[in-house]
């Protein structure tokens, strides 16, 4: 698809910049064979639309026979986005999944009442040194489908909706966006899009959603004059026309947002909800470990070991 030429960037000039309404700069988590940089939940901003985790996982680089195990674990409330540039692993979930992602291409799996998976380094992929690099964020469902069933959706690279032109490359995974809309199923308005620019090319922001954010991945972007640069999101008021301009490196980029939830949600461990009760009644769902009559089940084809609760 070509990049659609009505949409001319609006870059605001310097008076404008209180159109940033807030500053994320994430905090590291080093998990021993790699680094997690988490923007969200952040302490001055819980969530930016109904995105209320995400997680640069890298860029790492593993040596033979090294890779992730993230044991079975559990999730209610929520729908798991993972998104990565480079690498693979397999996801496997109680709903009979089995999936190797890799870049480009995104695993979309929806927890509602409750699901349990894992993500592991396959064997093959052991064999020989290997790289590591993507985001993982989490979107929180709407009350009236916090308790849907859970679900799993996976789409090729080709699939997504892609805009090339004006040095400007942007996937969208999720939700809808200049005029093209992702086939991930969702359960509100959003937009979630990986975007690569060429050194000084600029792109908008999509102004038709109410909560709009941007997550620089690598080079630098500019606002207003401000640069800002990796490691760095910033979260804009609503209805303010956005443009970003890319550094003499280029950058790339996560935009993401949309429509803002009901109201604020609990977080425990894995679990999110809009209910204290449901977050009480997983917990001790999870610690019982009743895997064939309770609420949640191992995944298929990994069931020899679990992650405990906190």
């Amino acid at each position: 698809m070509s990049w659609n030429p009505a949409m001319e960037p609006v870059c605001p000039d310097a008076a404008s910049m209180d159109s940033i309404e807030t500053l994320i700069i994430p905090r590291s988590r080093d998990l021993g064979s790699f680094e997690v940089h988490r923007a969200l939940p952040a302490p001055t901003r819980q969530m930016v639309g109904p995105f209320i985790f995400f997680d640069q996982m890298g860029p790492a680089e593993f040596v033979t026979q090294d890779g992730i195990d993230v044991r079975p674990h559990p999730h209610i409330g929520l729908s798991t986005v993972t998104y990565l540039y480079q690498g693979e692993f397999q996801h496997r979930d109680s709903v009979g999944s089995n999936q190797l992602i890799l870049p480009g291409e995104v695993n979309w799996m929806t927890a509602g009442r409750g699901v349990t998976h894992s993500e592991r380094t396959r064997e093959e992929t052991r064999q020989h040194p290997h790289d590591l690099f993507g985001i993982q964020t989490w979107v929180a469902l709407p009350e009236d489908a916090e308790d849907v069933e859970a679900d799993f959706e996976h789409r090729k690279e080709h699939e997504l909706p892609y805009l090339d032109a004006e040095g400007k490359k942007a996937r969208l995974i999720v939700g809808s966006a200049y005029g093209e809309v992702s086939p991930v199923k969702t359960f509100s308005e959003m937009f979630y899009i990986d975007v690569i620019l060429d050194p000084g090319a600029m792109i908008p922001l999509p102004d038709e959603h109410e909560d709009r954010g941007v997550y620089v991945v690598q080079g630098s972007v500019s606002v207003a004059g401000q640069d800002f640069d990796a490691g760095q999101m910033m979260v804009f008021r609503p209805g303010d026309r956005i443009g970003l301009r890319a550094g003499p490196a280029g950058a790339r980029l996560m935009l993401l947002g949309g429509e803002t939830l009901s109201g604020p949600r609990y977080i425990w461990w894995n679990f999110v909800s809009s209910s204290e009760e449901k977050i009480e009644l997983a917990k001790a769902a999870w610690r019982e470990q009743d895997w064939d009559g309770g609420m949640f089940q191992l995944p298929t084809g990994d069931d020899q070991e679990f992650a405990r609760a906190p």
